[in-house]
């Protein structure tokens, strides 16, 4: 009998193209995890009687030990196997996903929500993006990554619309029974399809890089240094992180802003909170791909870092209204203002960053922005939960949109004097 075999041909066009389905899924997956103890927040809340700077910490915590795993997760992706990395990570957090249903006290909830999905989604965040420009060269990257991103946004709506249902009808506990249980199976598909682009055949121009990352591994030091050498990837750092400070803040608090606003239902405000800024991002970061490619292809990817600010710039009064808006549907409409500037950001972040930094820190440089933007994005939830105990959670939310028109300024001073001079410094290095 012939032995059934399930070894992808990766130099198949198409294969390309699969690693982002596969990682779109895993990523679905990862975002919707998350998101189910945003939507669930407040039954937590009520079944260990925390206040809202207990529950802001316990937020943060998951970030912080997710900030903790990344720069190690990048640094070993880059040296060994990106893939595997993935089918550990999916594993891991799907798992702790699962027995966070278990938890019958604050301790246990702590352990599996925040080291054990911290973790686990820590190996996930600076590889899958590394994976995929491997595969990827600069005429196809912006819109395989803002593709892969659109999982984030349709995980989020799914998630606040299901978590939400399910913990209505059965108990916050199945929110993450179910979704850690999909996980789990969905790593047995990715044991089975998904590889690293085999030896030689990484994407142009990056081929001789991919070859010299066998030949000379750079050190853990030498990795970290590469990305501070180039002032462009400290300003894209500077944006991010900050992005990742009000996307955090809204993420945690949203859903219960809207719920203690408008006297919803855990679904509805979950399906409200999610569902009309993650829809909006879908478009924006898709719209914003396309144009990124195209500028590329026009030979002005600089102005790609335009096209950031303005979504930076735009989002920020939007953001203002979602928070002190008593209209429900004024802060719908503000929602989805939000969401498709924030998805027209998103599109150009990685792909400016692969411009100016080699194939040999894909990964690291990745981690290095997740590193940041997550540690210092991880203290929104905390800092938000004190506003709301001192002053209400909708000024919190509010001041939030403050923030992404500050770090705006670094892409405009990334545009005007540093992005050229780094893409023309990384092209002479490739040649």
């Amino acid at each position: 009998m012939k032995k059934l075999t399930f070894n992808p041909n990766t130099t198949k066009k198409g294969y390309k193209w699969e690693v982002v389905i596969l990682l779109w899924i895993a990523f679905f997956l990862n975002q919707a995890d998350r998101q189910a103890f945003n939507i669930v927040l407040p039954q937590i809340q009520t079944l260990f009687g925390a206040n809202d700077s207990t529950m802001g910490l316990i937020a943060m915590l998951f970030n912080v030990f997710y900030a903790i795993t990344v720069p190690f997760a990048g640094f070993y992706a880059d040296r060994l196997s990106r893939s595997r990395q993935i089918i550990v990570s999916t594993l891991i957090f799907s798992a702790a996903t699962f027995f966070t249903g278990f938890a019958n006290g604050l301790l246990l909830f702590i352990i599996f929500r925040c080291v054990g999905m911290g973790v686990g989604q820590g190996m996930f965040g600076p590889t899958y993006t590394g994976l995929i420009a491997q595969y990827h060269d600069s005429t196809t990257r912006a819109r395989a990554l803002s593709l892969h991103q659109t999982s984030s946004y349709i995980g989020v709506i799914c998630c606040g619309v299901l978590a939400g249902y399910i913990a209505d009808k059965l108990g916050w506990q199945y929110s993450f029974y179910i979704f850690g249980g999909l996980g789990l199976v969905l790593t047995l598909v990715l044991m089975a399809r998904l590889r690293d682009k085999t030896e030689g055949q990484a994407a142009q121009p990056q081929v001789q890089e991919a070859q010299a990352v066998t030949e000379q591994k750079p050190s853990f030091k030498d990795s970290v240094a590469a990305f501070f050498k180039v002032p462009t990837a400290i300003c894209l750092l500077i944006a991010y992180t900050g992005g990742i400070f009000v996307i955090t803040g809204y993420l945690t608090w949203m859903p219960k802003l809207m719920k203690e606003t408008f006297d919803l239902s855990t679904s509805s405000a979950g399906f409200h909170s999610m569902f009309w800024a993650n829809a909006a991002a879908f478009l924006g970061v898709m719209l914003g791909g396309a144009l990124n490619d195209r500028l590329v292809a026009r030979g002005k990817g600089a102005d790609r870092l335009i096209v950031q600010t303005a979504g930076l710039l735009l989002a920020a009064p939007c953001i203002v209204f979602m928070g002190l808006s008593h209209n429900l549907f004024a802060v719908c409409a503000a929602l989805t203002g939000y969401g498709l500037f924030r998805g027209v950001f998103e599109s150009g972040t990685y792909p400016v960053l692969y411009d100016v930094i080699s194939s040999k820190f894909y990964s690291m440089s990745s981690a290095v922005m997740i590193l940041f933007g997550f540690s210092i994005g991880a203290l929104a939830p905390w800092i938000l939960g004190i506003i709301s105990d001192r002053f209400g959670l909708s000024h919190g939310v509010a001041l939030l949109g403050a923030v992404w028109a500050i770090v705006s300024l670094a892409l405009i001073l990334a545009r005007v004097r540093y992005y050229k001079k780094d893409y023309a410094n990384l092209k002479n290095e490739n040649d």
